[in-house]
């Protein structure tokens, strides 16, 4: 595995540079990314704090389409017409940074520095982050594309066994594959000539679908189990976590889970739900999973031995 695509930024001259972020307020099961690293400097002047900086209060996002989201987010900023939500920390270094890697962007600034300034660097940087952001996503995309060919024919791992993606053209009125049982076909319908993209999107809407469902499904079978109540349910398509947490009970899962067998699946549902009543990975947090899924060791062994490049953090 070669190590994670980064893209680090350095806000004011003389800065250290910018490490990945350990921590974060929301838990997560997490995989590993992409490749190299890509670092630029700008200069630019620090003014002193006002006594209105002192208390950080976590804004609301602004108006508009969302683009980037970081799990452990606390800022945001609308940047070349979407919204980015970041997270910002404060740090002992010399300059604001701003960090892309797998989890979005976080940016860290000196204590001294007041939050305006802040968020004028972001403005400042607004291109340069929303690229990177873009860029990031799309190398990550690639990853998890290359072992499957879209094309007809094409065997597509689903709930641990495998579909045949079976192409139907507009016009033609039927199905490629129609002799096989429904549960064996994985159907799309495509413009005649579409290419191998059109028919990966077209099987991903239908995948995302078929994950929505289930993960909801098996939400609200395990939450009475642990007493515990989920707010939210969103599909993550990021390279670096199965599923997260927040303790306002919005959950997030890689719709890529998909893939994998329910008793895969089951865990990190089980997993996300248990960190509703302990949002850390303490042995009261292993005891919660265990009064519902006893075997949780071996279902956690055999996810991280996952065909799909995935990892627990």
């Amino acid at each position: 595995m070669r190590a994670p695509l980064q893209f680090v930024l350095d806000f004011f001259t003389g800065g250290d540079p910018v490490q990945p972020s350990t921590m974060s307020p929301s838990t997560a099961l997490a995989p590993p990314a992409a490749d190299a690293q890509s670092v630029a400097t700008t200069p630019h002047a620090a003014t002193p704090p006002s006594s209105g900086d002192a208390q950080e209060a976590l804004p609301q996002p602004p108006a508009g389409p969302w683009g980037f989201t970081h799990p452990a987010a606390n800022r945001h900023a609308q940047l070349q017409g979407v919204t980015v939500s970041f997270r910002f920390e404060r740090s002992r270094r010399k300059s604001i940074g701003f960090l892309v890697g797998a989890d979005g962007l976080v940016v860290r600034a000196p204590n001294w520095v007041p939050l305006r300034e802040v968020d004028a660097a972001v403005q400042e940087k607004g291109g340069w982050i929303v690229a990177k952001l873009q860029q990031f996503k799309e190398r990550q995309t690639e990853q998890f594309q290359k072992a499957i060919e879209w094309r007809h024919g094409a065997e597509v791992p689903f709930l641990g066994r495998t579909v045949q993606l079976c192409v139907l053209e507009r016009g033609v009125g039927r199905v490629h594959g129609q002799d096989l049982a429904p549960e064996q076909v994985l159907p799309v319908t495509v413009p005649p000539g579409a290419s191998v993209t059109q028919v990966r999107d077209a099987a991903q809407v239908w995948l995302k679908k078929q994950a929505k469902a289930l993960f909801e499904e098996r939400l609200k079978h395990f939450a009475p189990l642990l007493g515990v109540r989920w707010q939210k349910l969103s599909l993550s398509s990021a390279s670096t976590r199965w599923g997260s947490a927040r303790n306002d009970g919005h959950i997030r899962l890689n719709w890529r889970l998909i893939h994998l067998p329910i008793s895969q699946i089951d865990y990190v549902v089980v997993h996300e739900l248990a960190h509703l009543r302990e949002m850390n990975h303490s042995p009261r947090f292993w005891e919660t999973v265990g009064e519902v899924m006893p075997d949780y060791a071996e279902r956690r062994k055999a996810l991280r031995q996952a065909p799909v490049d995935l990892k627990e953090d």
